[in-house]
């Protein structure tokens, strides 16, 4: 059975931003090392990561939420459409065996801190989180900071650079034995 990535990320990102590029490469990536991909399935970064999935024959799922304003993006191979925020965020970590984090504002945030808190509390298992930008590297270190003052789990969370990097890491956590 395929393995899932759920990616977070922001609706702004238009084709031809940086973002967006970087989502859509790794979507290929993903794809082309056999994982589906599972998003929020709106616009942006995840329309380009449906989009990179979806052209590499994979499956990608979108996890939308029934509110005026919102617009599925038109890769999705399935939808699941949800009535409130925290319906979706939960969705959203139940599907993925894996969570990727992409530039984004406090949605991106609240959706790595709920899948982060859960597994620090023991209330999910632990999955591999890789996160993408110099923006997440400085919320990650400043957080990881003061959980090891407070003696909880830390390094839960990966940082990289690059997108090859992150499905390197995810390949190796959750396809090689």
């Amino acid at each position: 059975m395929q393995k899932t990535i759920t990616i977070f990320g922001s609706s702004i990102p238009q084709h031809g931003d940086e973002q967006y590029t970087a989502a859509e490469k790794l979507g290929e990536l993903l794809a082309l090392r056999g994982f589906n991909v599972c998003s929020g399935g709106n616009l942006g970064v995840m329309e380009a990561v449906s989009k990179g999935a979806v052209r590499n024959n994979a499956n990608a799922i979108g996890i939308t939420l029934d509110s005026v304003g919102f617009t599925s993006n038109k890769y999705l191979t399935e939808e699941i459409i949800c009535t409130s925020l925290f319906d979706r965020i939960t969705k959203l970590i139940q599907y993925g065996d894996g969570y990727v984090v992409l530039q984004g504002g406090t949605g991106t945030l609240l959706e790595l801190a709920a899948v982060w808190e859960l597994m620090n509390k023991d209330l999910l298992t632990v999955k591999p989180i890789a996160c993408h930008s110099s923006m997440w590297k400085e919320v990650v270190s400043v957080l990881n900071d003061q959980l090891r003052k407070e003696n909880r789990m830390t390094d839960l969370v990966k940082c990289f650079n690059s997108v090859e990097d992150m499905v390197d890491y995810l390949s190796e956590k959750l396809i090689r034995p």
